[in-house]
């Protein structure tokens, strides 16, 4: 890849799964579970508090300042559409 995507939109999946779509228009449902991890990322462990993402200009973002690099986002695994998701 030679440049960085950004995220253009994000979905609330359930758990700690979003629906992220970039700007070449891809999209993957990523588990954020496993970036759950170090002081910035304690308060995202709950739900309520994970539900309030938001996008910052360029990636998936909370409040308290946490956010994730799109590149790390854009290289990870797609958990796929989940069993009885509407």
């Amino acid at each position: 890849m030679n440049r960085i995507p950004y995220v253009t939109k994000a979905e609330y999946r359930g758990g700690y799964r979003i629906r992220v779509t970039f700007d070449d228009e891809s999209q993957k449902t990523v588990d954020f579970r496993r970036y759950l991890k170090g002081p910035v990322f304690e308060p995202l462990k709950d739900v309520k508090y994970f539900q309030r993402f938001f996008l910052d200009g360029w990636t998936v973002a909370w409040p308290n300042g946490a956010d994730i690099a799109p590149e790390e986002l854009y290289a990870s695994v797609d958990v796929g559409t989940e069993r009885g998701a509407a």
